[in-house]
């Protein structure tokens, strides 16, 4: 007979052993207050968690096993708002491009210049792009007379993250929000 053995794949944590579930015949107790009770039995360890209308949860898996009397429900609950939490805290910094031309007009530019700090101050980095086309490659002292103005533009709340530099047809700096104090 073959027995397929289980994998974790939905990516769910396993299940802590409790109560009747919990394999051993002695265990570390640890009461509903935090309060280390000792070395019990098994049958003395859910006798007590019983009384309280508590569950007895396995905490690790040591010699001899470490059990808490607590409410399971209410610990998944706080687990999984921790990781809530966690996760919300977590953010996501992007990398927003804006491409210019050496030519580029005055409007264009403010435009442009509006929307760069609006990708700076929402926290996301910017990516500044000055491509050359044709002839314009002789003159690549007008692309970086524009990332000069760009980066004495936006002094005040970002940071050059990458110098300006050539690559290939296109100049590129790159810019950071100014950390918040």
């Amino acid at each position: 007979m073959i027995i397929k053995q289980r994998t974790n794949r939905g990516g769910r944590t396993p299940k802590a052993p409790i109560n009747e579930n919990i394999d051993a015949t002695e265990v570390r107790l640890i009461d509903a207050e935090g309060n280390q009770v000792g070395v019990v039995a098994i049958e003395e360890a859910l006798r007590m968690a019983e009384e309280a209308t508590l569950d007895l949860v396995q905490v690790t898996d040591s010699d001899p096993i470490v059990c808490k009397i607590m409410d399971y429900g209410k610990k998944i609950f706080d687990e999984k708002k921790a990781k809530a939490a966690a996760k919300k805290k977590q953010k996501q910094t992007q990398v927003k491009e804006l491409k210019f031309r050496p030519g580029t007009e005055e409007g264009d530019y403010q435009v442009k210049l509006r929307n760069l700090v609006r990708f700076l101050e929402n926290g996301d980095r910017g990516k500044i792009t000055i491509r050359f086309r044709g002839r314009e490659m002789a003159h690549q002292e007008l692309g970086m007379k524009l990332m000069g103005r760009i980066e004495a533009d936006i002094e005040e709340i970002a940071t050059v993250e990458m110098r300006p530099k050539m690559e290939g047809r296109q100049m590129t700096m790159i810019v950071a929000p100014r950390k918040k104090k």
